[in-house]
């Protein structure tokens, strides 16, 4: 019986895969987790609009961004740069300072500061308020903390985007996202193992068929299939659950069917990798679930996470779609402001493309 479990832990320790899923997994699990689940907020770029530049506006300003919360992403000068510097996609909240703002303060006991928020994610924008405003009100106690006042620095938000803090405008995006890379992937990652599983690829080897024909031949029945269905998702996010769509529907499909193509494109790469349907379906489920969820600035905002992490997420294509999906169907952005995320995606799917073809034909050789 000792030897028997002695040789069972010689089995376990001599198989890399299965060292890699008791140790590696754990390990990479509770990281991501630890790192990436978090609700404190962290480098948040906001834009300044400081319509009176007095000492006062100034030295708000200075509390605000030596707080550890938030960055200055943008001076604006006029009203009109507002929806412009949101549409951009990194400006999280827009804080307006009032004309005359010290002499206000200083003669009339009153002046106000305008918060608004892009509420496409409604806990963000609700935590960025409050934050905001817990500054401003401790700069308001130290400034007359020897005076007994009525409350003289009013903020008054604005909640742009989603003024009523829906949670599915937040939720539906992301959802689409990972249902569409999740689907699309998963299907496509077994097309190739599955012929090399059950002894078929030597068909496709003495076919005239070249390898990069082959790839096509199994991507596009998936397209149409993943393109029915991310038709449906979208359709039952607009009638059934209330979601906008304030931008162009077309360009909105558009980036819809490239990121099909890239999640197949995805797919097939991890089948041309795997040599078993097992391996190829825990590769998906371990590549593309958890840093789909976690990494994509889904539920959790990337600039609240480690730096590694942030730029480890620039790889991950579902940060890229959420940010188009969001922008087409909230903000009604069209392609001037999202042509990087766009051309970010259509690299993504050339690369795993072309790795594809070259894995498919080592493995042909």
């Amino acid at each position: 019986m000792y030897k028997f479990i002695v040789k069972e832990f010689h089995h376990i320790f001599r198989d890399f895969r299965t060292m890699i899923i008791l140790f590696g997994m754990p390990v990479v699990q509770v990281l991501l987790f630890g790192f990436a689940i978090t609700t404190d907020i962290k480098d948040a770029q906001i834009a300044i609009l400081d319509k009176s530049n007095d000492y006062m506006t100034h030295e708000i300003t200075n509390k605000l961004l030596s707080s550890g919360y938030f960055i200055l992403g943008a001076n604006l000068d006029k009203d009109d740069q507002i929806d412009k510097a949101f549409r951009k996609g990194n400006i999280r909240e827009v804080i307006i300072f009032e004309k005359n703002f010290a002499r206000k303060v200083e003669t009339e006991k009153n002046a106000s500061v305008q918060i608004i928020a892009d509420a496409s994610d409604p806990n963000m924008a609700n935590l960025l308020f409050n934050y905001t405003r817990s500054i401003m009100m401790d700069y308001q106690r130290q400034l007359f903390k020897d005076k007994k006042f009525p409350l003289q620095i009013q903020t008054e938000t604005r909640m742009l985007y989603n003024a009523e803090l829906k949670s599915v405008y937040m939720f539906v995006p992301g959802t689409i996202t990972i249902l569409l890379m999740l689907i699309s992937a998963m299907m496509t990652s077994i097309s190739i193992a599955k012929e090399k599983e059950l002894g078929t690829m030597e068909v496709l080897l003495v076919s005239p068929l070249k390898p990069f024909q082959i790839i096509v031949g199994k991507v596009i029945p998936y397209v149409i299939l993943s393109c029915v269905n991310a038709f449906v998702i979208l359709m039952i996010s607009f009638f059934v659950l209330g979601m906008p769509v304030q931008g162009s529907l077309l360009f909105l499909l558009l980036e819809t069917i490239l990121f099909i193509f890239m999640s197949l494109s995805l797919g097939i790469f991890i089948s041309t990798v795997s040599q078993t349907q097992q391996i190829a379906m825990m590769l998906s489920m371990f590549v593309l679930m958890l840093p789909t969820i976690l990494l994509s600035g889904f539920i959790f905002p990337i600039e609240n996470m480690p730096l590694p992490l942030q730029y480890f997420s620039m790889i991950m294509p579902s940060r890229w779609f959420i940010i188009i999906i969001k922008a087409i169907m909230l903000k009604g952005s069209d392609i001037l402001f999202l042509w990087k995320e766009t051309l970010i995606l259509v690299g993504l799917t050339l690369f795993f493309i072309t790795m594809s073809v070259k894995k498919f034909k080592v493995r042909l050789a």
